[in-house]
């Protein structure tokens, strides 16, 4: 549904807490000019400021623009009750909490990739008796559900390309695509992603966190067996997957670089770098043993799991760990062909509930291990089909474990 010269679209987004903190969650949705409702998005946030799950709402609805690919020269009015998240980001009101100015440079940078594609984006205060709908959908949201319905959705094959993938369509049940049964998979669609996480460290061993900004390991010997088994593990699907244009992307950090250079060395190309693909960064507790942390900061470690918005000192929240790794998908599925992306645990999740539809404390279910490959299928009507999760096929006469740990 591509937006049109001079087209009129209305985010209503707003988000709440029972208790400031409380238990927080965030409503936005997306309506065209005459009032037809395009989207509906809602979520849960664990323990958060009302204001937290105002931006967070603001953040999802932006979002959903870019998703459904209205940006193109298209006026974008954002309505909210609150006047602080409208004066602030008109640019009227300063920012001076940290949490905030996290949130709203988050806002402000989908907003610019909606500038970038012709459009403009806007805030208006309303009262709020005229945000119910925003209001009933973060109120699901607090209730522990999650919303992400698109509605009239017109996919003409000759769409433009937008700036964020479409997720709204699985091809086939989940069930059915999630693992694969088959031994020689083959890919299809417009871009085929492949993702690969990196083999193991002496972190990853021990069950030490390693995340962005920490002490940034290489691979011991066993990761770097990993490494080249599966590097032969993409040659061949991609060789038996027909003929496409193949890219190699990794994360910053030295086992995914390592990884990825495994795989790009096999296929005669150069890796490029993208430090959103960067494990999430953990601060304080970088290097820890998850038995330490299980034993010493037990209900700590729970909220780093199931609250978006916790963050260690230091370290990042889950919240800002999906923002950037929800664009740099965005930006390889942008690329078309295939695109090879060596990476770790946790972006590996995130790209998963993003594309299922299914919140990311559900994802925590989904194993990846160590070397283990992901793949999807992204297709020009929008759809996209997981081809298969955590195929370790390669690694069998290695003799590794699991790898649990990021």
């Amino acid at each position: 549904m591509p937006g049109g010269p001079g087209r009129r679209v209305v985010v209503e987004a707003d988000g709440g807490s029972r208790g400031n903190p409380g238990v927080a969650g965030y409503g936005a949705l997306v309506r065209d000019s005459d009032g037809t409702l395009l989207a509906e998005r809602a979520g849960p946030l664990g323990t958060a400021s009302n204001n937290v799950a105002e931006y967070t709402g603001l953040i999802e609805g932006l979002r959903a623009v870019l998703h459904l690919g209205l940006a193109p020269d298209a006026t974008i009015e954002v309505r909210m009750d609150s006047q602080l998240v409208v004066e602030q980001m008109s640019g009227r009101w300063k920012i001076k909490h940290e949490d905030m100015k996290s949130l709203a440079s988050q806002a402000r940078e989908l907003a610019g990739q909606i500038d970038a594609a012709g459009g403009q984006v806007s805030y208006t205060w309303i009262p709020r008796e005229e945000n119910s709908a925003a209001d009933a959908l973060s109120n699901a949201g607090m209730d522990g559900e999650t919303v992400r319905l698109d509605h009239q959705v017109d996919r003409a094959a000759d769409r433009p390309p937008t700036l964020q993938p479409t997720f709204g369509e699985v091809k086939a049940p989940v069930g059915e695509q999630v693992f694969s049964t088959e031994t020689d998979p083959t890919l299809e669609g417009s871009c085929r992603l492949i993702l690969v996480r990196h083999g193991v460290t002496d972190f990853t061993r021990s069950h030490k966190l390693d995340g962005r900004g920490g002490a940034n390991p290489p691979l011991n010997d066993e990761g770097l067996a990993q490494a080249s088994a599966a590097a032969g593990a993409v040659k061949r699907l991609i060789d038996r997957s027909g003929p496409t244009t193949v890219q190699v992307i990794t994360s910053s950090l030295t086992r995914a670089m390592q990884t990825g250079g495994a795989v790009a060395e096999a296929l005669g190309l150069t890796p490029e770098i993208d430090r959103d693909w960067d494990e999430q960064a953990f601060g304080d507790w970088d290097g820890a043993t998850m038995a330490d942390l299980v034993t010493h900061s037990g209900q700590d470690l729970l909220a780093l799991r199931q609250d978006p918005a916790y963050s260690r000192p230091g370290g990042e929240s889950r919240t800002q760990l999906i923002g950037r790794v929800t664009e740099a998908l965005a930006r390889a599925v942008a690329r078309g062909g295939t695109v090879v992306v060596a990476t770790h645990r946790l972006p590996v999740m995130v790209v998963l509930s993003q594309v299922l539809g299914i919140d990311t404390n559900r994802a925590w279910s989904i194993a990846t291990a160590p070397a283990s490959l992901t793949a999807f299928e992204f297709w020009p009507d929008g759809g996209v089909q997981v081809a298969f999760v955590n195929d370790t096929h390669h690694l069998h006469d290695l003799t590794i474990g699991s790898g649990r740990p990021t």
